[in-house]
């Protein structure tokens, strides 16, 4: 079985390419900037705005299945149009396709979203997933999309990162108390991608941890976990920030989690010191 991981250079790229090529996958996959490490892997220049390259990469690597873990932020043609080249170069060549989305497709108003809420998205980058979402699941009606959270797991997560900057005082900012989500790891993450590619299943999944945490708790478990001196996070308040985005966004996954194998820990079992 052939896989092709879209963003196989990136955090939860490369987690998805490891676990391929252990699982026995002849794996290619792709990248932006530059190729990445794990070795046996075809690896493949990618702009996601050329169709034209989109289209000769799936046809030239022929998977099984393909997993689309890039991120483009808020860049529109990356970000939205992307990934619908990359559905249709998949449904053309009769590929299984699993694109990873985000809870910022929710405005948080509901608190509690699961795989049947529609999105109201309140950012550029929350408006782009959204609309990804939507051409994905037009061009190719088998397709997976696997909504997620903050990925968590070694100094490679932007989270991960930003408390150890703030602990160091290398970085401004603060971790906002009123800020809720559901964290997953990324190797459970992986690994639940991998197990959807591998399957039958086709729609909207929830793939989000069990916990839900603020930041600045979350900053507190990775600190812990770390050996870093907690006490130095600063706390705030995302309501009075100024800064856009939703409040409080719970997936829920146990629909989802019902029909896996993978086991989804939440972020106070996965950061507990020790872990």
């Amino acid at each position: 079985m052939t896989a092709l991981i879209i963003g196989g250079s990136g955090f939860l790229g490369a987690e998805l390419v490891r676990r391929a090529v252990a699982a026995g996958n002849a794996t290619a996959a792709t990248f932006a900037t530059g190729p990445g490490s794990v070795p046996g892997v075809a690896w493949h220049a990618l702009d996601l705005r050329d169709p034209e390259r989109v289209e000769a990469v799936v046809a030239e690597v022929g998977p099984r299945f393909v997993v689309n873990a890039t991120s483009g932020e808020s860049d529109w043609a990356v970000t939205a149009e992307g990934p619908v080249r990359l559905a249709m170069a998949a449904a053309k060549h009769g590929c299984r396709l699993v694109h990873v989305s985000s809870d910022a497709v929710f405005s948080g108003t509901r608190v509690h979203y699961d795989e049947s809420c529609p999105p109201d998205p309140v950012t550029p980058y929350g408006a782009a997933k959204a609309a990804a979402e939507t051409g994905v699941r037009l061009v190719h009606p088998d397709a997976v999309v696997a909504r997620t959270s903050l990925i968590i797991g070694d100094r490679r997560s932007a989270h991960v990162r930003l408390v150890h900057d703030l602990v160091a005082g290398t970085r401004n900012g603060a971790l906002f108390t009123d800020d809720i989500r559901c964290p997953v790891h990324v190797t459970d993450l992986a690994a639940a991608l991998l197990e959807l590619a591998a399957g039958n299943a086709n729609g909207v999944h929830h793939l989000s941890g069990a916990d839900a945490v603020s930041r600045h708790e979350l900053g507190v478990l990775v600190a812990g976990r770390d050996g870093l001196d907690a006490s130095r996070l600063p706390a705030g308040l995302r309501a009075t920030s100024g800064l856009p985005g939703a409040l409080d966004v719970r997936l829920d996954s146990r629909a989802t989690r019902r029909d896996l194998r993978t086991v989804l820990r939440g972020a106070r079992q996965f950061l507990a010191t020790g872990a």
